[in-house]
């Protein structure tokens, strides 16, 4: 039953001693480490870190926020190590998902997590729905008007290539294509 740590730095500049003398006194016999955005996917002392635990292991962090880079990435890193039989602690907050207490606490990490997207996505549906009612529609604006097609139409048919219409329309040239391309019929 090893305790291992994890120790996570975003910039260079920044030091991880601060965590891993805490994981240390925690009582980790091994400490991997990364020096990595939180938003970056690939995090090979993570990942060694993983690896490494075995069933009846505890990972340890000293903050939440240095193991996922979002609260569903966090969730599904320590389902993934619930699955390999290790344990997780966080020292800041106090999580330990060894015990019953902490095993509850992270759970309703996790539905306050849920609540939040759902949140999130009716509130944005509920804006979207306003807008319509309004109006308005979603998307770009058009680039190239009918007009702009008929005139990019009247600068090929004197001899223009599609690109200096392009040019003339102040549109890209991949535009006009395919606006030309969308207005011939199948």
């Amino acid at each position: 039953m090893a305790l291992v740590g994890y120790a996570r730095v975003s910039t260079p500049d920044q030091t991880l001693n601060p965590q891993t003398d805490a994981l240390e006194l925690s009582g980790c016999e091994v400490i991997y480490d990364d020096v990595v955005s939180g938003a970056k996917v690939e995090r090979p002392g993570l990942n060694k870190a993983i690896d490494y635990v075995r069933d009846g292991d505890t990972l340890i962090v000293w903050k939440l926020d240095r193991l996922g880079r979002s609260m569903q990435h966090l969730i599904e890193t320590v389902i993934d190590l619930k699955s390999k039989g290790v344990g997780f602690r966080s020292l800041t907050e106090g999580v330990d998902t060894t015990t019953s207490g902490g095993t509850l606490v992270f759970h309703l990490f996790g539905a306050l997590a849920q609540f939040e997207r759902d949140l999130i996505r009716e509130r944005t549906q509920a804006g979207l729905k306003a807008a319509a009612a309004r109006g308005r529609k979603g998307g770009r604006k058009k680039v190239i008007t009918d007009q702009k097609l008929i005139r990019a139409r009247q600068y090929i048919d004197d001899g223009l290539t599609v690109r200096e219409a392009a040019a003339r329309l102040k549109i890209g040239k991949t535009t006009l294509y395919a606006a030309l391309q969308a207005t011939i019929a199948p």
